[in-house]
């Protein structure tokens, strides 16, 4: 039997359903005081149908053009106006979503528990076509303007032809047997599909015909228990430039180069909610509550803050000169991208911020639990 684990913190992950005890989950570090540097203006808000629900969902909004896209657990999709929060268009889709939302190339795809991809106009929300898979889809779907490339729960990767979602190829590897609940969300170039595995390896394939170009051991799984031995990439990926950068949950971070697979550098970390990239260093939300900066070229550590320890940090986002991180208890961190001092901080959504922060430009997207879409930008403190 394959389990799966609820990616939690590693002091309050366990195993879900292998056992009726439940242990009391560590407290959250208490807020530390500071004087504001900046102020977040709310531009408008929107509710979002019930938000993430009750399960691990990670349902990112896309910006595309002029709109964000958002969905919700039970099948809500919203298409509004980026800078006012206007409505476009609604389409319930009455299925529940795991995996969203993935935008571009005129199609709005979400992803579903049932392991279907719908794919929606994107300027109407009319549903152009629906297509299953074979398990699950927790992370968004992403797009080249030839496939729609999907990663599955069961560590397959599946091309669906754009135009009509017909299975162009599938790409099939053994998963681990233990795993945290999600995957990070797969990449597309003109020429590759890269996803990251539950084994801790990233996969690199050809986009026309699914046949391996390169395969990389980012983490060795290490321990006595399968607990110890998770090494689950469910943070995705950050390509830039020719370089790719991965975390790892309880094994690394590092940097590959895109084209060969080839180890640029690596450091010890465990994260399972991805990195951010800015002014030369890479920034890691660790599972301890530790925001860290790595400088992009080599594995040095240039600042940690550790204030946040146990309030399970959503993936960070670099916003104008800043660090953004979401917490459980809904708060957004605002750190500087020099030191990691704190310089703002604002309250989202009292059940918490899961979905990594969407920056476009000088706004910032914050999706909350409970389903609270807020757009904001940075008023300098007077």
């Amino acid at each position: 039997m394959r389990f799966k684990i609820a990616a939690l913190l590693a002091a309050a992950v366990f195993a879900a359903g292998c056992s009726s005890n439940s242990s009391k989950e560590p407290e959250p570090a208490e807020l530390v005081k500071f004087d504001a540097e900046i102020q977040l203006d709310k531009v408008w808000s929107r509710s979002i149908g019930d938000g993430q629900g009750d399960t691990y969902n990670l349902l990112v909004p896309a910006v595309y053009g002029e709109q964000i896209y958002a969905a919700d657990v039970d099948g809500l999709v919203v298409s509004m106006d980026r800078t006012t929060g206007k409505v476009n268009w609604k389409q319930d889709l009455d299925v529940s979503i795991s995996g969203a939302v993935g935008a571009g190339y005129g199609l709005v795809l979400v992803g579903t528990l049932s392991g279907d991809v719908i794919a929606l106009d994107v300027s109407t929300g009319e549903e152009r076509w629906r297509s299953k898979v074979s398990s699950e889809v927790l992370s968004a779907p992403a797009i080249n303007g030839d496939i729609v490339l999907v990663q599955t729960q069961d560590d397959r990767l599946i091309a669906l032809e754009m135009d009509t979602g017909a299975q162009r190829w599938s790409y099939e590897s053994a998963p681990a047997v233990l795993t945290l609940r999600g995957t990070g969300a797969p990449l597309l170039t003109n020429q590759l599909a890269i996803a990251g595995l539950s084994t801790g390896k990233v996969i690199a394939l050809d986009t026309r015909r699914g046949l391996p170009v390169w395969e990389q051991r980012v983490a060795i799984p290490q321990g006595r228990s399968e607990l110890e031995r998770v090494v689950d990439i469910d943070g995705g990926l950050l390509l830039s430039g020719g370089t790719l950068y991965v975390g790892t949950y309880q094994g690394r971070a590092a940097a590959l180069d895109v084209e060969s697979g080839r180890v640029l550098w690596q450091r010890d970390a465990s994260t399972y909610s991805g990195v951010a990239l800015g002014y030369g260093s890479v920034y890691l939300s660790l599972a301890d509550g530790t925001v860290e900066s790595v400088d992009e070229r080599s594995t040095t550590a240039l600042w940690r803050n550790e204030s946040l320890a146990r309030r399970q940090l959503s993936a960070p986002a670099v916003f104008s000169s800043y660090v953004v991180v979401g917490d459980k208890e809904g708060y957004i961190h605002l750190l500087s991208q020099v030191d990691g001092r704190f310089v703002a901080r604002e309250r989202i959504d009292s059940n918490g911020v899961r979905a990594r922060p969407v920056v476009d430009g000088d706004w910032l997207y914050v999706y909350g639990n409970g389903g609270k879409l807020v757009a904001m930008t940075i008023r300098r403190a007077d």
